[in-house]
């Protein structure tokens, strides 16, 4: 079965000059499993899995997988043709990987028809169980339901990430097709569960405050869930600020002890006065617990 529940997109944490911050990465895992996750995923879109060279993506697939133990590992796969996603998702499943989630190619933009051929081809060769990663705001490529009706007749192909605005809708309209999971920084979670969703997949950060919502989702403590999900919705919303994404994840994950640096890569940017301002009265009024773990 696929994964499914809470599974976070990792940050990649970076040391002050930009190397791979390998202790900052196992505090990180370490910290996802004290939240009670159900799986954990690396080289998504949260992750600046765009400024990873194959080097480093082996050697932090290896790490988390490390940490990970037997909890599920997601590996996001985003070459720009079909050769360059199998080779990304092979190197993932060799290693250890138990899905990738693969965005369509979006620097030439596919046709409708060739989005199922991609898909095919890369669950044909990947060697481990396919998730499609349905973004169109990001990648420009839409995986409309037709796709996604016929992909789910496609041997390994068992999952779909939902991303495409608004996403209640979208996981509405495939869910009878494959397993279903929301992304978007767990916007809309309640409702993406309400109509369908089974698991959700968000950045890293606040795990521990998303748990709890989950688990009161399930037992029926709607009001509960609600009410909490609400409470985040501030830190959630500044965690998709084009351009600043990546820098408000690992600045909530410097600050709770979590990780040594929020040091991003180009082309993400540094934390700008605006956002940063609005983070700290945001952190002032959700008094995140610190991590007593930390990098080591």
């Amino acid at each position: 079965m696929p994964p499914t529940g809470l599974i976070p997109i990792l940050a990649t944490p970076f040391t002050s000059d930009g190397a791979v911050d390998v202790a900052s990465l196992r505090s990180l895992t370490e910290f996802q499993l004290s939240c009670g996750v159900d799986g954990v995923a690396v080289f998504g879109m949260a992750s600046e899995g765009f400024a990873l060279t194959a080097a480093e993506r082996e050697v932090i697939l290896r790490e988390v997988r490390a940490v990970a133990g037997s909890l599920p590992v997601v590996a996001g796969v985003n070459g720009t043709s079909t050769v360059t996603a199998l080779e990304q998702a092979r190197a993932a499943a060799d290693g250890g990987a138990d899905q990738v989630m693969v965005l369509p190619p979006f620097l030439a933009k596919p046709s409708p028809a060739q989005v199922v051929e991609f898909f095919t081809e890369v669950a044909a060769g990947a060697g481990t169980q396919v998730m499609i990663q349905d973004a169109p705001g990001v990648t420009g490529v839409p995986v409309d339901v037709a796709a996604v009706a016929s992909l789910a007749g496609v041997e390994g192909i068992t999952s779909i990430k939902v991303e495409a605005p608004p996403t209640p809708v979208k996981v509405a309209a495939v869910r009878e097709h494959l397993t279903v999971l929301g992304g978007q920084n767990a916007q809309a979670l309640i409702e993406e569960y309400d109509n369908g969703a089974v698991g959700t997949m968000p950045a890293c950060e606040f795990s521990d405050l998303l748990r709890p919502v989950l688990d009161d989702l399930a037992a029926g403590r709607r009001a509960e869930a609600r009410a909490a999900s609400t409470r985040l919705l501030p830190l959630i919303h500044l965690g998709v600020r084009p351009g600043q994404a990546w820098a408000v994840h690992k600045e909530v994950l410097l600050r709770r002890g979590i990780i040594a640096s929020a040091k991003v890569r180009l082309p993400a940017r540094p934390l700008e006065p605006v956002t940063e301002k609005a983070l700290s009265e945001i952190l002032d009024e959700l008094s995140l617990p610190a991590w007593r773990g930390g990098p080591r």
